[in-house]
């Protein structure tokens, strides 16, 4: 049989390497890739629902639903009725998630220094580069930068 070399698989076994480091340097945190995430997402859509959150990365209710009962499990995500519908609640962080920001940041920029060591500063500038035309060209958004169709305070269409 004839073997065919497929880009795929360095893409996958990358990625699944970065987030390992990632995830190894998160630890110290308390918290994992994707909650680090919804925390930075959250940071720039709040105070916003758990639907909108959904949403903006593209999750079904139940799993961001999960999500967030842990990060308010662990003080870094409360929950609030929204004032203008007493049937919806809205997400905030709170002064802790505020503070794990910083250290989300810091670890995101370690693996950034991780990667630029690996392959150059250059190859890794364009690696991202490609990396969000990507995203991109595949109909995804980062969380938090495009608007929603429901606003992030007021729970209503736009």
């Amino acid at each position: 049989m004839a073997s065919y070399w497929f880009a795929l698989h360095h893409l996958l076994h990358s990625a699944d390497l970065v987030e390992d480091a990632l995830r190894r340097r998160l630890s110290r945190t308390g918290v994992g890739p994707r909650q680090a995430r919804v925390i930075d997402a959250l940071a720039r859509m709040e105070p916003t629902s758990q639907v909108a959150l959904a949403r903006a990365f593209g999750l079904g209710a139940a799993a961001m639903s999960t999500m967030t009962a842990r990060l308010i499990e662990a003080g870094y995500v409360s929950r609030e009725t929204n004032p203008k519908e007493a049937r919806a609640n809205l997400l905030r962080l709170t002064d802790e998630g505020r503070a794990l920001l910083t250290d989300i940041h810091a670890a995101w920029l370690d693996i950034d220094r991780l990667i630029e060591g690996a392959i150059g500063v250059g190859p890794a500038v364009e690696l991202a580069g490609h990396a969000r035309a990507l995203r991109d060209a595949l109909g995804g958004r980062a969380p938090g930068t495009v608007p929603d169709i429901e606003t992030s305070t007021e729970g209503t269409k736009t």
